[in-house]
C-alpha cells in the first residue's frame, strides 16, 4: 500500500478543496491510500509523515509566499529535518491564490525548497498548459496553481483547477509506487 500525505493550511477553504481533489486523484491508483491533515492538527500526525512515502504539501498564496500557519509547521519540522525522517520520500505541492499569477511561483519555489531540505525528492505537474481538458490552466510545471475569487469554495476554484489537482494526485501516487519499486 502506497501512503501519500496531504499537509495543508486553507484560510477560507478553498485549499481545503483542492487538497481534497490531489486525495481523490492519488486513490484513483490502486494500491494508494492518501491522508489529509491540516496543518493545525500537526502536532497529532508526525508519525504519519513519517510513515507516508510521499507528502505533498499546500498553501494558499498570502502575500507572495506560503500563509502563516504553513509556516509555522515548516519551522515545526526541524526535528523531523534534523533526523533526516524524510529523507528520500517524494513531495509535491499546491497553491492558490485570489488572481491569476498572485506571486503563486513564488509559494511553488519556497514548498519545493522546503522539500529539498528535507532531503526530499519533487515531483512536479505533468499537464501540458491549457490542454484539451483545461487542466493545467494557469501554466505551471512545478506544481498545481489554483485560483479562486471571494466567493464560497463550492464555486471556485472551477472544475479545471480541480482536474489538475486531481492529476498531480495521480501522478504522485503512481510515481511513488515506481519509486518504491526501486529504492
Amino acid at each position: 500500500m502506497t501512503k501519500v500525505a496531504i499537509v495543508f493550511h486553507s484560510g477560507f477553504g478553498h485549499t481545503k478543496v483542492v487538497a481534497e481533489r490531489v486525495k481523490a486523484g492519488a486513490e484513483s491508483v490502486p494500491g494508494t491510500h492518501a491522508s489529509l491533515i491540516p496543518v493545525e492538527e500537526i502536532d497529532a500526525h508526525w508519525a504519519d509523515l513519517e510513515a507516508a512515502d510521499a507528502i505533498v504539501f499546500g498553501s494558499p498564496t498570502y502575500m507572495g509566499n506560503v500563509s502563516g500557519p504553513f509556516k509555522m509547521f515548516m519551522d515545526a519540522s526541524s526535528k523531523p529535518w534534523y533526523e533526516r525522517k524524510w529523507k528520500d520520500k517524494l513531495a509535491a505541492g499546491f497553491t492558490i491564490s485570489g488572481s491569476p499569477s498572485g506571486d503563486k511561483l513564488n509559494t511553488l519555489q519556497s514548498l519545493m525548497i522546503f522539500a529539498m531540505q528535507h532531503g526530499m525528492v519533487w515531483v512536479g505537474i505533468a499537464e501540458l498548459p491549457q490542454n484539451d481538458e483545461g487542466t493545467n490552466r494557469l501554466g505551471s510545471f512545478s506544481g498545481v496553481m489554483a485560483q479562486a475569487g471571494q466567493v464560497s469554495p463550492d464555486l471556485e476554484p472551477n472544475l479545471e483547477d480541480r482536474k489538475s489537482a486531481e492529476r498531480l494526485g495521480q501522478r504522485i501516487a503512481t510515481a511513488t509506487a515506481r519509486w518504491a519499486k526501486v529504492s
